[in-house]
């Protein structure tokens, strides 16, 4: 009974309530967290998956081979891989597209891929004003990868000593 009582007196003088807003009052006069993002960038890892690229080889020529591996890999089932043969024998694809909407960004497309074609960049900073834009086409994609190749090889280059 008398514990009752005393349980009755403590909901009266709301201590719950005052515990709060103790600890609302010592984080109130402490510097903020946040970050002005346009302003400032949080550090990202050199592993970070974001933006697909197509990459080529010193002399111009598109890596991909068109072995399909990434398109047999990828989980979500966002890489449809077209291709066909050159009059020298060699296979090379004729459309790569990459549905972003569908992508998870799990990686496993760079990690299948023999020759080191398809890569995801640290640009995290993009989007779409219009349908149809999520689709990555081969053209963006190699397009993205001449325009990043060097972030891209220096990023690769500090991550080599972990694959």
């Amino acid at each position: 009974m008398m514990k009752r009582i005393i349980e009755y007196f403590r909901s009266l003088m709301l201590l719950e309530l005052m515990a709060g807003l103790g600890v609302t009052m010592r984080y109130f006069f402490r510097p903020g967290f946040t970050i002005n993002y346009p302003e400032e960038k949080t550090p990202k890892s050199n592993r970070f998956r974001g933006l697909h690229a197509l990459r080529r080889y010193p002399n111009g020529e598109e890596r991909c081979i068109a072995c399909k591996l990434c398109e047999a890999v990828c989980p979500a089932l966002a890489i449809t891989i077209e291709s066909e043969e050159r009059e020298d024998g060699t296979r090379r694809t004729t459309r790569y597209d990459i549905d972003l909407f569908k992508c998870i960004y799990c990686g496993f497309c760079e990690e299948s891929c023999p020759v080191d074609s398809i890569v995801e960049t640290d640009f995290h900073e993009y989007h779409f004003e219009n349908r149809g834009e999520n689709i990555m086409t081969k053209e963006k994609l190699l397009a993205i990868g001449d325009r990043f190749e060097s972030e891209i090889a220096a990023n690769r280059k500090k991550d080599a000593a972990y694959r």
